[in-house]
């Protein structure tokens, strides 16, 4: 039973990161004058309308259980991408960099604002592990969605800033690789390439959330 609600607590964590990143990226394209987002009511903070069967229930469910038989370090796990029509923008390839931007920018937002709300708990002597606990994966997982979002590679948000500030005919290069982009991804992620981004988020994450917390945390026997 603890391993079950630890599970839920965490793919709950993943939602909550997932999502605002999602939401971000509309209501960037919004201001910058596309309303697709908005049109297709993806403007919204309401999981459902985000909900990707595989990144957002399988995907998860399936890396807690490889975490729980072989520690697998983290869960993982995308929303569904929310619509945009950069012909709607001024500048097009600037419009693009803004909106790629804005979702690991809110992730890395959210990272400091649950690490100081957790912080803030904890001196007030509020120290409910299962608390901490969720927090701590909200901290952890919107450092590893910002981080591993910034690669540079098709359709990660990554891919569109670098295209910025690529050529032309490279960024059209670019662009064709997307419809591999999903398989790319996975790849990195089994043969284990990713690796430097999760230890990278993990040791943010530890500095952010600090000892104390780890220690109240590790002691329940969570994270």
């Amino acid at each position: 039973m603890r391993e079950l609600w630890e599970g839920v607590l965490a793919i709950g964590a993943l939602l909550v990161c997932v999502v605002p990143h999602e939401v971000a990226h509309g209501w960037m394209a919004y201001r910058l004058g596309d309303p697709t987002a908005k049109w297709a009511g993806r403007l919204s903070l309401n999981p459902i309308r985000h909900l990707d069967p595989i990144g957002s229930l399988l995907l998860p469910a399936a890396l807690l259980v490889l975490r729980r038989l072989f520690g697998f370090p983290i869960v993982f796990g995308w929303a569904k991408p929310v619509p945009i029509n950069p012909r709607y923008f001024r500048d097009l390839w600037q419009g693009m960099l803004w909106v790629a931007l804005a979702g690991p920018a809110t992730n890395f937002a959210m990272a400091l604002a649950a690490a100081g709300l957790g912080r803030g708990f904890i001196a007030l002597g509020f120290t409910n592990p299962w608390v901490l606990y969720f927090l701590g994966m909200v901290v952890l997982l919107s450092l590893v969605l910002g981080a591993f979002n910034l690669l540079p590679v098709p359709p990660l948000d990554g891919s569109r800033v670098l295209s910025y500030f690529l050529p032309l005919r490279w960024r059209l290069q670019l662009a064709r690789l997307e419809q591999w982009g999903i398989v790319i991804v996975m790849v990195l992620l089994i043969i284990g390439a990713l690796e430097l981004v999760f230890r990278g988020a993990y040791g943010a994450f530890v500095q952010l959330v600090g000892f104390r917390w780890l220690l109240i945390v590790h002691l329940a026997g969570l994270l």
